[in-house]
């Protein structure tokens, strides 16, 4: 009996001692050795009006740390979302595919309600289609935005990479400075943020499960600056939220959303300082 005993403690000390490895190495794949971790991006940049500029609904929960510490911090925020997603894949299905984008577009604003956002406008652009829109248009809708809330804190893709190798990201993304430098020129009572956040996404995840797209993701964003609190809690009220794609994580990741985000729970963030680094 005893020796069964000893036997059985020494089996579940091997399991936990190889459970515990499997978990820290999963954590290094979504460690960012160059990002000063931080309590709130917005509160270390003295943000005190934030703007995120994104594609499609669901964009958002790349970013649901940082928009919810800067309410939490009493920022005044907003969203624009420049498509209502109706080419979106469905996970799983629920709604007829004609009515994705009345769908998508009310799970965004929802999450965003959420998230503590005070504002969020949903644009009618094609899903799939940002690229082909004439640009000047989108450059210039952004800009008037911008004039109108007049964030010092603008949250945008990468453009070379758009986070996750979508043209409709990438798209945005180069809108968005495109916008900024407009402003920036202007020499109007507004002339553009402070500064512009990049969601950056991990680097070492990528590259494991990437495949192509994770590759050319990799290899054409810089390196993050900050790492902030996800807010997992959060992220996992807007998969819920965002109904349609639910399932998301799993189809994108195989691993089931909770042990994803046991193991990504911080987001990560590059900053361009506009006072030293103008776009225009």
């Amino acid at each position: 009996m005893r020796k069964r005993t000893v036997a059985l403690i020494t089996v579940s000390a091997v399991v936990l001692a190889a459970a515990g490895a499997a978990y820290w190495a999963g954590r290094d794949l979504f460690h960012e050795p160059t990002a000063r971790g931080v309590d709130s991006v917005v509160a270390e940049l003295d943000g005190e009006r934030v703007l995120g500029v994104f594609a499609h609904p669901d964009d958002e929960q790349t970013v649901n740390g940082l928009f919810w510490r800067a309410s939490q911090d009493g920022a005044e925020t907003a969203m624009i979302t420049a498509t209502r997603g109706e080419a979106g894949h469905q996970v799983p299905v629920v709604a007829r595919q004609e009515d994705l984008g009345t769908v998508r577009a009310a799970e965004a604003l929802k999450n965003s309600f959420n998230l503590g956002v005070d504002e969020h406008e949903v644009w009618d652009y094609p899903d799939g289609g940002l690229p082909d829109i004439d640009e000047d248009e989108l450059v210039e809708r952004v800009a008037d935005a911008m004039r109108e809330f007049r964030p010092d804190v603008v949250v945008a893709f990468w453009p070379e990479s758009g986070a996750t190798g979508h043209a409709d990201h990438m798209e945005m993304g180069r809108v968005t400075e495109l916008a900024i430098a407009e402003l920036e020129a202007s020499g109007g009572p507004y002339t553009g943020p402070d500064h512009l956040v990049y969601t950056i996404s991990p680097t070492k995840a990528l590259t494991t499960f990437g495949g192509e797209t994770g590759a050319f993701v990799v290899a054409n964003q810089p390196e993050p600056d900050y790492a902030m609190p996800a807010e997992v809690g959060k992220k996992f009220e807007g998969w819920q939220i965002h109904a349609s794609q639910r399932d998301f994580m799993p189809a994108s990741y195989i691993l089931p959303t909770w042990l994803v985000y046991a193991l990504w729970d911080h987001e990560f963030y590059a900053v361009r300082d506009l006072g030293a680094e103008p776009l225009a």
